[in-house]
């Protein structure tokens, strides 16, 4: 008999959606482990490696629980970086069990999974992303750091259609960050770009996860 397909996970919980075209939505969040940069900025640094091996039955186990306590029609697939790890049968096995399912991505690594929702976070220094991913994200995200700059936010949004926003994420809703984020907003209006659109991460806000 096969031996069950296991992904290495960091965490699951419930929340509200913070981030992107989804925020404020109910949620349950599979935090996978592993990832194959070290940003700077990055704020879930535990998922970086480590985690603990779990069958995706059992996955799909615990994103019923949590469901039963918070209703929660979506479920988002984050890191670390999801694509790292064969998610293929726990995207399926949660669709099968009625769910909604979004990936977060920084874009490097491509696997043609069939989820709901595939959110673009393409990081410094290159920005880089595979190009299955132009006509495949909902959205990108790009966290307003002290990297980014008018360039590189003018190279991702001619490389996404234009319906698809580009969202301006201020890191960690820092003082400075939410500055640049309305200087590059206004510069990218000026500049033609269209559909880049200003955010924040709402559950910092609120106080949640």
């Amino acid at each position: 008999m096969p031996r069950p397909h296991t992904l290495k996970i960091a965490e699951t919980f419930a929340s509200f959606q913070g981030e992107g075209g989804r925020q404020g939505e109910p949620t349950i969040f599979v935090r996978l482990a592993g990832c194959n940069l070290a940003c700077r900025f990055c704020d879930t640094k535990s998922a970086r490696q480590g985690g603990r091996p779990i069958p995706v039955r059992g996955i799909v186990g615990r994103v019923e629980r949590l469901k039963s306590r918070f209703p929660a029609e979506w479920v988002c697939l984050t890191g670390g970086e999801p694509m790292l790890q064969e998610i293929g049968p726990l995207v399926s096995a949660l669709k099968t069990a009625g769910f909604r399912v979004q990936i977060e991505t920084n874009g490097t690594i491509f696997r043609p999974v069939a989820a709901d929702r595939i959110t673009l976070s393409p990081k410094p220094p290159g920005y880089a992303f595979h190009p299955d991913f132009r006509r495949r994200a909902a959205e990108v995200k790009l966290v307003v750091s002290r990297e980014l700059t008018l360039g590189a936010l003018s190279r991702i949004r001619k490389k996404i259609p234009a319906p698809r926003p580009v969202f301006l994420q201020p890191e960690s809703n820092a003082v400075w960050s939410r500055a640049k984020a309305v200087r590059l907003a206004g510069a990218a209006v000026r500049r033609g770009l269209k559909n880049v659109r200003l955010s924040l991460q709402l559950h910092k806000v609120y106080g949640f996860r």
